[in-house]
């Protein structure tokens, strides 16, 4: 029986509760069950997992990016549909986005270069978006590349303090931090019949 997620689970929780320095692979093989020649079987190392982690979160926003563009050209929509699957990700993976902030620096190579390359194209995405607004009149902004980091913090901000029991549902944050975006870039937000912004 493959048991590489559960590892990869339990991997997630003990780097976000006692961070990566402090587990073991005797802490990731006792939560879930496993001594440590069982557990060397379905993974090489603990940095390994962090990679796998690290790069399994950046290719999940790579592509959730993608799917929220799919079905539209207009610079606007784009820009907000890809800020509310940002945000919507980082509310439903808040541990995945606490280590991957935290945990960058314990990458060794190639890994580190990896996860690097990865958030740095992710981030482009979110620039080439802002800039084909601004080219289309649609955006101002005064920094194509500081409005962009703006808009990925909004993201992560949500992942620190959102919970599925707070004041706001999900939707609603993911909707009102598109509202957000959309300032940010200098656009008039489009209020979809909700009234205003709260």
């Amino acid at each position: 029986m493959d048991r590489s997620g559960d590892i990869r689970a339990a991997a997630l929780g003990l780097f976000t509760t006692k961070g990566y320095g402090a587990t073991t692979m005797a802490d990731i093989g006792e939560a879930v069950g496993m001594r440590g020649p069982s557990l060397y079987k379905h993974v090489p190392s603990k940095q390994d997992l962090l990679a796998r982690i690290m790069v399994a979160t950046m290719e999940r926003l790579l592509a959730a990016h993608q799917v929220a563009l799919s079905t539209t050209t207009d610079p606007v929509e784009r820009l907000r549909r890809a800020t509310e699957a940002h945000v919507r990700y980082h509310a439903r993976h808040r541990y995945e986005a606490f280590v991957g902030n935290r945990e960058l620096r314990s990458l060794v190579e190639p890994h580190h270069s990896q996860v690097l390359k990865l958030r740095a194209d992710y981030e482009n995405c979110f620039r080439r978006l802002i800039q084909a607004g601004v080219e289309a009149g649609v955006f101002t902004v005064i920094s194509v590349r500081l409005t962009s980091y703006a808009i990925l913090d909004l993201g992560m901000g949500v992942s620190a303090w959102y919970r599925e029991t707070g004041e706001h549902s999900e939707d609603d944050v993911v909707w009102q931090y598109g509202e957000f975006a959309l300032r940010l870039a200098g656009a008039r937000p489009r209020l979809r019949g909700r009234g205003e912004i709260r």
